[in-house]
């Protein structure tokens, strides 16, 4: 039984942690195990979130032929609301949909799958959860999309429509809810959430499958930017801490534009900033097509509307997560270091990060999921090659750990030649996402893309197997 919406608070867990009833564990990457006596409470704990009921129905609005597909909305115990769709022919199969980042409002809100068409054409229900809260609450993501694909049957019957459980359970998601998707399946989240489902296949779509080098990809850029500018020119504000206390976009695009992107224009860059271009590139994967024009899109100035994020990242950690110590800046893409990136490196503010700041808990999944590469079932993702917010070094970072735990066999990835973030055509979620089927269910597995060769990575063909045809950009050479 779902409960009425209304303010949900993590006042219970914020309260436990201040009363010392729950201790937190700090740990390294390689989920070292330390009980600390307390835990400090972050901010996201005492936010409060809520759905608006009169967003959750939905309809054949945006798919044709499913008139008479079962349809069921609502709010969960958790405060996270719900939309559930199964054709009227099922084949038995499930399909999670993870939403990506909602900002941080206090509305929760569902969407439905980008690939909704295709997966009811296919047979398959899906189900997709708001989460109940906002802000970058992976955790909470994967919790409440496991509760609702154990809740999926309860659901079904309590509308009058009983069905057999789920045969196969699949999850796929983008952008945060890529990362959803890919610390779903992890033999960590399977050892410490508090729902559990047991996946049978995945598709992250331009998700943060790197975890938190996210966090330290967007310090890293945003403190760059900065020392950049002050170092061309020295008006321009100085790096003294990080998060930024005196971050200056404006001083920012004034030495590396001529004119900055826009969302209906790409930049025109000054001589300098096609240093900060290079910077940027070797930080977000190295030489590759379309990263350059990725760099030059609006997504600049959503990066550096991050201003790093800040440590705790707003509030999801009770501590300060990044840094870039150990850092090395360059100018282009050829070592050793000029005296001018030797100057760069030796004058830029460098701070230690702390890892223990999303260590193991008691009470469930680390605030941040970690993807350490331990999974043993199907997984095709797509990474994009110009994504300046969610860059493709996340796809070589999943690619490392998997390979590094032996599961690398699990994982195909795909890089698609677009150039910004989470902008696939359907054609690409649709057969990345039949691949995957047709790999678990007829253990045929589908081809890939290297994505740690540095030589393959840097062809001006790369990415060109998987991409659909998008205007304005270079085309493949034919074959």
């Amino acid at each position: 039984m779902d409960f009425p919406s209304g303010i949900r608070t993590r006042s219970l867990l914020a309260g436990l942690l201040a009363a010392g009833l729950l201790t937190a564990c700090g740990g390294d990457s390689d989920n070292d195990y330390t009980e600390t006596p307390s835990e400090p409470q972050r901010q996201q704990d005492s936010r409060t979130f809520a759905v608006n009921e009169a967003t959750l129905p939905f309809d054949e609005t945006g798919v044709t032929g499913h008139a008479n597909a079962s349809r069921w909305w609502g709010v969960r115990p958790s405060g996270a609301g719900y939309r559930i769709e199964v054709p009227e022919t099922w084949n038995g199969m499930l399909v999670m949909y993870a939403h990506g980042y909602r900002g941080e409002g206090e509305e929760l809100t569902v969407g439905n799958p980008s690939i909704r068409q295709h997966l009811l054409d296919e047979g398959y229900a899906w189900a997709a959860s708001s989460y109940s809260t906002n802000y970058y609450d992976v955790r909470t993501g994967v919790e409440d999309t496991n509760e609702l694909a154990l809740a999926f049957n309860d659901i079904a019957e309590d509308n009058g429509r009983p069905l057999p459980a789920p045969t196969k359970i699949y999850i796929m998601g983008g952008s945060m809810g890529g990362h959803v998707t890919a610390a779903a399946i992890e033999e960590e989240t399977y050892r410490t959430a508090n729902n559990k489902v047991q996946y049978n296949g995945a598709v992250p779509m331009c998700g943060v499958v790197g975890d938190t080098f996210e966090f330290q990809y967007l310090a890293q850029v945003t403190m760059a930017a900065q020392h950049f500018a002050h170092m061309v020119n020295p008006d321009a504000p100085p790096l003294t801490a990080i998060p930024a206390t005196n971050f200056d976009v404006n001083a920012i695009n004034d030495v590396v534009w001529d004119t900055p992107p826009s969302i209906s224009s790409l930049g025109v860059l000054s001589e300098e900033g096609e240093k900060m271009q290079a910077l940027v590139r070797n930080l977000s994967g190295g030489q590759r097509p379309i990263a350059d024009i990725g760099f030059r899109t609006y997504y600049w100035g959503v990066v550096m509307g991050t201003g790093g994020r800040g440590g705790d990242v707003n509030g999801i950690l009770a501590g300060n997560l990044t840094g870039n110590a150990g850092v090395t800046y360059q100018f282009d893409n050829f070592p050793p270091l000029t005296s001018e990136e030797q100057a760069f490196n030796d004058t830029i503010l460098r701070v230690e990060g702390n890892p223990a700041a999303n260590g193991l808990r008691s009470d469930g999944l680390r605030w941040i999921p970690v993807i350490n590469g331990e999974f043993n079932i199907p997984v095709v993702s797509l990474q994009g090659l110009g994504d300046l917010y969610v860059p493709f070094r996340h796809g070589q970072i999943y690619r490392e750990r998997a390979e590094a735990n032996g599961n690398g066999g699990w994982l195909v990835q795909r890089a698609i030649r677009s150039p910004g973030h989470c902008d696939y055509t359907l054609e690409e979620q649709e057969t990345a996402f039949d691949d995957m089927i047709n790999w678990e269910q007829n253990s045929i597995v589908p081809d890939g893309d290297d994505f740690l060769d540095p030589a393959t990575v840097a062809n001006d063909d790369f990415g060109c197997q998987f991409s659909s045809d998008r205007a304005g950009l270079p085309s493949c050479t034919p074959p």
